[in-house]
């Protein structure tokens, strides 16, 4: 049944039935408040009561803050995520809460990033909310729709099929040289890349113990898709391996995505270089061992890569060079 009472300078109502929690809400009058009271006892008899107390009290920056603390550290790629969900923690989007997080304001965040960023980066965005509102809808009590399935998601933009030239490869190498007060760990994990076609968090990974240099392989133990893989490693990355300088920590690399990110970057600017992305070195890593694994079962053991629908995407070569090879 439902009581009423002066609270400050308003009326506050509470339905208490069996089954139940006690709800309570405050009004500016008591007739609103038995208003609220008769359509919410209502509901309870039909069975169609959904308590959303939980999700009033709750913006999204409270889940996005919970989801970085109890679900992020646990899956892969953690530091990239925490950083981007921080980010979309200081947009005026996370202030809302979870009853008023309408599809509307979703669709007018995803309006104003596209001004800022990629299609690409506003899909993974919106990704990452929806995933976050459907942990929350199942494992904490917020019981509200998800917003973001209801909004349309950017076109997604083409592939890349960038590969780098020869001569765009030896000028990146010279723009890394540890001269001044550059990194010295910046060039060789670019040298690692396209010797290996390892995925940048899988370059980032590496340990000494792994590695046999005898052997000309290195182990990984976790990868993208979740299997681990032996790599073989060819002669040029094998001498790139032998003239890195052990780290205390043994691993191979020691620096941190971030940091490897915006050093590539700014190597891709000295260099004079056009839309160059540190995974298309992957591309033409690939793009050059499938002139030595003609067999594509024996370029994706290299790789990595599960589907050939997949890797055919990164196998790019150029139909002069295809005229070639048909004689």
């Amino acid at each position: 049944m439902a009581s009423f009472r002066q609270h400050g300078n308003g009326w506050q109502g509470r339905i208490r039935r069996r089954g139940y929690p006690d709800i309570t809400k405050t009004f500016e009058t008591k007739a609103d408040a038995e208003r609220w009271a008769r359509s919410l006892e209502s509901e309870i008899d039909k069975g169609q009561f959904v308590n959303v107390n939980e999700a009033q009290r709750t913006t999204l920056g409270d889940l996005i803050a919970r989801y970085l603390t109890e679900v992020t550290p646990s899956m892969k790629g953690a530091a990239e995520d925490t950083i981007r969900l921080k980010a979309i923690m200081r947009k005026s989007i996370a202030r809302w809460s979870m009853t008023n997080l309408s599809a509307a304001r979703i669709a007018t965040y995803r309006d104003e990033r596209l001004k800022e960023v990629s299609a690409g980066t506003v899909i993974r965005e919106l990704a990452y909310l929806s995933a976050i509102i459907n942990h929350a809808r199942r494992e904490w009590g917020i019981n509200v729709p998800n917003p973001v399935q209801m909004v349309r998601k950017p076109q997604s933009p083409q592939a890349r099929s960038r590969v780098l030239t020869d001569e765009e490869v030896s000028k990146l190498l010279q723009a890394l040289e540890p001269t001044g007060r550059r990194s010295h760990w910046i060039k060789p994990a670019v040298q690692l890349a396209l010797a290996t076609a390892m995925r940048r968090g899988e370059l980032l990974s590496l340990r000494w113990e792994h590695i046999d240099l005898q052997g000309r392989t290195a182990f990984l133990p976790d990868t993208k898709n979740g299997d681990a893989r032996t790599v073989p490693l060819s002669t040029v990355a094998v001498k790139v391996l032998a003239g890195i300088p052990r780290h205390i920590s043994g691993v191979v690399l020691p620096v941190k995505f971030f940091t490897l990110d915006a050093a590539f970057k700014r190597g891709v600017r000295r260099a004079g270089l056009d839309r160059v992305r540190f995974h298309d070195l992957r591309r033409t890593a690939i793009t050059r061992m499938a002139e030595k694994l003609p067999n594509v079962i024996e370029l994706a053991m290299v790789s990595g890569h599960k589907s050939l629908m997949v890797l055919k995407r990164y196998y790019r070569p150029t139909a002069s060079e295809l005229a070639q090879k048909l004689g």
